[in-house]
């Protein structure tokens, strides 16, 4: 086991394989749609190799690892042993080794969680320093495109990615999650498997899951009239509930118009509701936002 945080160096091999495997994958076929290229330069690396570097990982996560196979991508969660959220990053699944990649705010979160489950597993972890961006032609993206393991050749202003994470209703941690939260008040339930079996945090998120998948708030998305934003941390109203939510992001999306994320009470979280936002009002919509 590996007990240094420190900064490393990814293993030739491993980077060599980063490198190249996965470049043609990470792009996505939909139409040029104005794409955002996401400089991802300083997100933060692990190497996870040995024999049991699988099963454990796929006991720590909310995804299945045990069905990935080389060349294979996708994101996950850490939840704690009360399915509370403590991390949201990216699995590469290698040949001889796993790569996880994560924002720099939750890469110490993410290995010392990791490294402290290690006790009697064959498992090593190990930082790497890989150039990396992703494209997000459309909302879906944002979910759905597979990284590219090179330097990002045109990169995009942080206020134009805020605007297409907010049209595809990804939570960012810190802004619209936190510890505090649970995977099914957000669209981050979607990176939630409850057929892969056991994981830390899976007996709560499955019971909410067996009554009926809520709890009394979920983050959703809010269309409102004009070209000013939704003030962020403004509380909401719904028809039966005066305390009914607050506005966690919002922006003035060239697509959509002003459109925002926010957490809406049971009460009036239905598509197509109408809530209060101060003295305007706004259309509670699905996620991602649609031309529809």
């Amino acid at each position: 086991m590996n007990r240094a945080l420190g900064r490393r160096r990814c293993p030739s091999e491993a980077l060599a394989l980063a490198q190249n495997c996965l470049h043609l994958r990470g792009m996505s076929e939909v139409p040029d749609v104005d794409p955002v290229h996401v400089d991802q330069r300083d997100w933060r690396h692990i190497v996870v190799t040995g024999g049991d570097r699988v099963r454990f990982l796929n006991g720590m996560v909310t995804s299945n690892i045990a069905t990935m196979v080389e060349g294979d991508w996708l994101r996950t969660l850490i939840l704690s042993h009360k399915a509370r959220l403590l991390s949201i990053f990216e699995v590469h699944a290698f040949a001889d080794h796993l790569l996880i990649s994560c924002a720099p705010e939750l890469y110490e979160t993410t290995f010392e969680t990791l490294d402290r489950h290690i006790v009697m597993d064959d498992v090593e972890l190990e930082e790497a320093s890989l150039d990396m961006h992703t494209i997000w032609k459309i909302p879906e993206d944002v979910w759905t495109a597979r990284p590219v393991f090179a330097e990002c050749p045109d990169p995009a202003s942080d206020e134009a990615i805020e605007c297409r994470r907010i049209e595809a209703g990804m939570p960012r941690f810190g802004v619209d999650v936190s510890d505090a939260n649970f995977p099914f008040e957000s669209q981050l339930v979607r990176l939630v498997d409850y057929e892969k079996g056991c994981f830390t945090g899976q007996e709560p998120v499955a019971r909410v899951h067996a009554r009926g998948g809520g709890g009394s708030k979920r983050i959703c998305g809010l269309r409102a009239s004009g070209d000013v934003p939704l003030p962020v941390g403004a509380k909401l109203s719904t028809a039966d509930k005066p305390q009914g939510g607050q506005v966690t992001s919002s922006v003035v999306s060239p697509q959509f118009g002003s459109i925002a994320l926010a957490y809406v009470h049971k009460s009036g979280w239905d598509e197509g509701s109408t809530v209060t936002v101060g003295d305007r009002e706004a259309t509670v919509a699905s996620l991602p936002f649609t031309d529809s």
